[in-house]
């Protein structure tokens, strides 16, 4: 920095710059004084005969000028390891990244005669302060400065195609990259984005370009299908879980997102999205090593600009393949209950006190029965339901995860309480329930349509009737919308209405509930045929230890139960559905389908509860290979 450079930042000649500096001042306005004198101060001003005797000796110090230093912890720890290895010491400065404060920077680094200079310029018009280092003989080694040839930068292209790459090895797409405005970063992760692209021979459209800020940011990503997004900062990645989450689409089962994760303060435990670090720390010791060797004058390998380094995923937490490629899943919408089983001697009787030898709490209710009884039998299940704001809830979401059921479907009324059941057991295994709502009586069709992404790539949706009959209906056609079909249970009616029969492929009543819903015949043949003509394609009656009955159009057919021993029958219907779906699922004939089912129902009934009493695959296979290894072919 000159006097003249002084002088014209004070708005005074020269002469009074150096009266100022000189202490002649005593004839100057004391504000002008103080005007020059912070100018000096601020800008480092030296005198010339002063800079003259500055000596040209080393002095192992090296300037880092950043634009900020918001982010730059592994950077810094890089650019700290390569100095100390040489025996150099560090002046940070940050410009904020204001080209005024840059420029105050500069001359304070000029004044320390440090020995090079890591600079990261505030922006393309810092480049004219170069001259200053120039004068002084001092290297500068510049960084992220795409406005020069000569700057050191990390390959955030690549990276941007690994993480495009990424996707396409999970068979997405619909595609889209999460971009942050007014990025360097972004505007290189998605030139990477466009030319992975162009290489797989996929078309880019100006759609596939997402800002975080835009407000209409998930709305576009529903509204064009993106099944994967590719996203330049982790931030930004959160940011989209969390918005996705509260529109009920969740990640990976509905959105895949690969991000790169850009310092230690991003390292979160939950929610686990696939990243890729940015190697700072690696970059910041490259680039420092490669000032030292300049300020040095040695014969350095020739140093490539552009940094490089191996690129791995953390984990691949946040990825799945997009749904219409996965197996077909299941889909339940029924009642969430807190079940609790009361064993006595006699069923309750008007008039009588009954004593209750023992009592469990479990959970229950036959959406979350068939649900659990489904994924223990290895399938991929959503539940869709209501439970309460109460205590009950978290002990509910905690079994279901443990299980392995998709809760997406399943929220919390904040004004009502969890379902009841209060379940009465004999000896002979036979019992009685009562039931208390609760949420379950406020699922209503408009969930269901809320809900209904969760339908995609269905290939049965197990209905009961233990909620409002018109969201029962609702689910009905919108699976049906999506290519599923409907097995319906139904529990406690009096009647049903002939449009849900019609929206029915499998109907299994037991021999009570068939014949509250048609009195007018009264054998189980009769019963069956009229359900049949009703459009029901399939009707299963289900008859407790004397097994079910089977009407189709080609056949009609009774099928014995399975030979276990009676303990508690509330569940076997619930075991029954989930591994008729199962099975059938799979491309198991409908024959074989009810045969295994029955022995699913067996092991449920020959132990005390549902939800606990449901088996495992393993466990039913290993049975049925025993005694009808046939079914299993």
């Amino acid at each position: 920095m000159t006097i003249k450079e002084i002088a014209n930042l004070a708005g005074v000649s020269i002469s009074t710059v150096s009266k100022v500096i000189n202490n002649k001042a005593q004839n100057i306005n004391p504000e002008t004084c103080n005007r020059v004198l912070k100018i000096v101060k601020e800008y480092n001003y030296t005198p010339y005969a002063t800079v003259k005797n500055i000596s040209n000796a080393k002095r192992f110090l090296l300037g880092v000028l950043l634009r900020t230093t918001s982010q730059t912890n592994l950077l810094l720890n890089g650019i700290l390891q390569a100095a100390q290895e040489q025996g150099y010491n560090i002046l940070l400065l940050d410009s904020q990244n204001d080209t005024n404060i840059e420029l105050k920077h500069i001359t304070s680094l000029c004044k320390n005669n440090v020995d090079g200079v890591l600079w990261e310029p505030a922006d393309k018009n810092s480049l004219q302060y170069e001259h200053y280092f120039t004068e002084q003989n001092i290297s500068v080694c510049y960084i992220n400065a795409p406005y020069t040839l000569s700057a050191y930068n990390i390959d955030f292209k690549t990276m941007g195609y690994i993480l495009t790459q990424k996707l396409l090895e999970y068979k997405h797409s619909k595609i889209a990259c999460l971009l942050k405005e007014k990025s360097r970063r972004s505007d290189m992760v998605f030139e990477g984005f466009k030319e992975c692209l162009f290489d797989y021979q996929i078309p880019y459209h100006d759609n596939m370009k997402l800002y975080i800020s835009d407000p209409a940011c998930c709305s576009r990503i529903l509204n064009y299908g993106f099944s994967g997004i590719a996203s330049s900062h982790f931030a930004s990645s959160l940011t989209l879980y969390e918005q996705m989450n509260k529109m009920h689409y969740y990640v990976p089962s509905d959105l895949s997102i690969v991000s790169l994760k850009d310092d230690v303060r991003e390292t979160v435990s939950f929610p686990h999205i696939s990243s890729i670090k940015i190697p700072y720390r690696e970059f910041g010791y490259y680039v420092c090593k490669n000032l030292i060797q300049k300020c040095e004058k040695k014969e350095a390998e020739k140093s490539e600009y552009t940094f490089t380094s191996p690129y791995c995923f953390d984990n691949e937490d946040s990825l799945d393949i997009p749904s219409f490629f996965r197996s077909k899943k299941i889909v339940v919408v029924g009642s969430i209950n807190m079940d609790i089983t009361f064993n006595v001697d006699w069923l309750p009787q008007a008039g009588k006190t009954t004593t209750i030898l023992s009592s469990t709490t479990t959970l229950g209710g036959k959406g979350a029965n068939q649900a659990v009884g489904a994924a223990k039998l290895g399938r991929e299940v959503s539940l869709i339901g209501e439970i309460g704001n109460d205590s009950d809830s978290n002990f509910i979401f905690d079994i279901l995860e443990k299980e392995q059921v998709a809760t997406q479907g399943v929220h919390r009324d904040m004004k009502t309480q969890t379902g009841k059941a209060y379940i009465y057991i004999e000896r002979n295994g036979e019992g009685t329930i009562t039931i208390m709502s609760g949420a379950n009586g406020n699922l209503n069709p408009e969930d269901i349509q809320k809900r209904q992404h969760l339908f995609e790539n269905t290939g049965f949706c197990l209905l009961s009737t233990e909620i409002p009959l018109e969201t029962v209906l609702e689910a009905a056609k919108i699976a049906r919308k999506y290519g599923a079909q409907n097995i319906v249970k139904p529990a406690a009616l009096k009647t049903i209405p002939d449009q849900l029969l019609k929206n029915t492929d499998i109907f299994i009543p037991n021999r009570k509930e068939a014949a509250a819903l048609c009195p007018q015949y009264n054998t189980i043949e009769g019963q069956a045929e009229y359900f049949f003509q009703k459009g029901v394609k399939i009707v299963i009656i289900t008859l407790g230890h004397e097994g079910c009955y089977l009407k189709t159009a080609e056949k009609a057919k009774y099928f014995p139960s399975a030979d276990f021993v009676s303990i508690d029958t509330t569940g076997g219907a619930d075991a029954f559905i989930s591994a008729l779906a199962s099975f059938l699922i799979e491309g198991y004939s409908l024959e074989k389908s009810i045969r295994i089912a029955t022995y699913a129902a067996g092991f449920c009934v020959s132990r005390q509860g549902v939800v606990p009493a449901l088996v495992d695959r393993n466990t039913l296979e290993t049975h049925i290979k025993n005694l009808e290894p046939e079914l299993l072919k």
